[in-house]
């Protein structure tokens, strides 16, 4: 069974329209990205819009349909690697843009002196230009660094260029070589290929808008949001799978924290006051504690840190450190002026990893030990009860 060359120009066109409304409809639950999926729903009517024009391009004088089809194309990948580089946060493409819109002035003057199959030809290169360029932004992205999605959509946008890159660089010495009956072969293989873009362009860009939305969410999931620090399910999640890659003959040491006469920082000064001594406690103990450390707000006022390779004596100096600058930034930062303090429990596993909850639970006994005598001070776990 044979398609025609209109049948796939209506295949193509359909699929461009049903694309546009689903990433229309995909804006509203990403507002986030709205910018974005605007430019890539505008480009698949713009697309659209140049296969109609494409159509009916008999009905205008010389070759200004096929002029004009190009010229949309052209605009209709503009868009898609503005809206690439827009998820990076980058500025608008100005050099490629212009650069294209140079071109297509030179189109619009001289392009009529041509025969049409020199548009078939030319076309063909700034359409590559483009998608190449789109491949590359993605591949460079930041932002989708790490989503299973983006080598995807890294892939569409680079073996559209490159098939448009053939298609300038091959059909010319074809036709050449075996006549101009192999136009309209052309044609039907750019026109299925065009029909395979049409679906896997905008099925990729809303896999990595998606998959990026996802991730946002599994990270507030995990995250206390006050303080930025992970939250208990996150710390637990993180710190166990450092313990289990952790060599069995390394130390591994906790750090337990509860600030001190905290509900008397609210009343007197009020919770926004609390909220700050919170967030600059997070601070300091992010600052002190170390690369490898693993920190966690478990609720209220109590915080943890796991040491991964740090014996008690390397703990103790640290948790000692967070101490001194946390009572000394809390004096004087922001007109702030509050003593405020923090208590401390330590425990050990000298013996390697050792279980979370055991050196947790260990910790937090030391650390009720150390406001029993007074607070403001740091205790170690007894030897017997810390994690074997």
């Amino acid at each position: 069974m044979q398609i025609d060359l209109p049948t796939l120009w209506y295949l193509t066109i359909g699929t461009l329209l049903l694309s546009a409304a689903m990433t229309l409809w995909e804006r509203q639950a990403h507002p986030r990205r709205a910018r974005e999926l605007g430019l890539w729903a505008g480009a698949c009517l713009v697309f659209a819009l140049g296969c109609v024009v494409a159509m009916s391009r008999q009905h205008f004088p010389g070759v200004t349909g096929a002029a004009l089809t190009n010229l949309l194309m052209v605009s209709g990948y503009l868009l898609v690697l503005q809206g690439a580089a827009w998820l990076d946060g980058r500025p608008r493409l100005l050099r490629p843009a212009l650069a294209l819109a140079g071109l297509a002035l030179v189109w619009a003057i001289a392009g009529t002196h041509f025969p049409a199959a020199f548009w078939n030809h030319v076309a063909a290169l700034p359409i590559a230009l483009a998608s190449g360029l789109t491949a590359w932004t993605l591949l460079r992205s930041r932002t989708v660094r790490g989503l299973r999605s983006r080598p995807v959509a890294v892939a569409v946008s680079a073996g559209h260029g490159l098939f448009y890159l053939l298609r300038a660089l091959v059909a010319p010495v074809l036709v050449a070589a075996y006549g101009e009956a192999l136009l309209p072969v052309f044609a039907k293989v750019t026109m299925f290929e065009a029909v395979l873009y049409s679906v896997a362009m905008p099925m990729a860009f809303l896999a990595l808008v998606r998959e990026e939305a996802q991730g946002r969410l599994l990270a507030a999931s995990r995250t206390d949001h006050l303080t930025g620090l992970p939250n208990r399910h996150g710390f637990f999640e993180d710190a166990g799978r450092i313990l289990v890659a952790q060599a069995a003959d390394r130390p591994v040491s906790l750090l337990a924290f509860d600030l001190d006469h905290f509900k008397a920082i609210n009343d007197r000064h009020g919770h926004a006051a609390g909220d700050a001594v919170l967030r600059l406690f997070a601070e300091v103990a992010r600052d002190m504690a170390g690369p490898d450390a693993v920190l966690v707000r478990l609720g209220g006022e109590e915080f943890a840190a796991l040491l991964p390779g740090a014996g008690g004596g390397s703990a103790r100096q640290v948790g000692e450190r967070i101490a001194q600058r946390f009572a000394a930034a809390a004096a004087r930062r922001d007109g702030l002026d509050i003593p405020a303090t923090v208590s401390i429990g330590l425990a050990e596993s000298r013996s390697g990893p050792g279980d979370l909850p055991l050196l947790l639970s260990a910790a937090d006994r030391a650390l009720y030990r150390a406001k029993a005598l007074g607070r403001n001070r740091i205790e170690v776990a007894e030897p017997a009860r810390a994690a074997a």
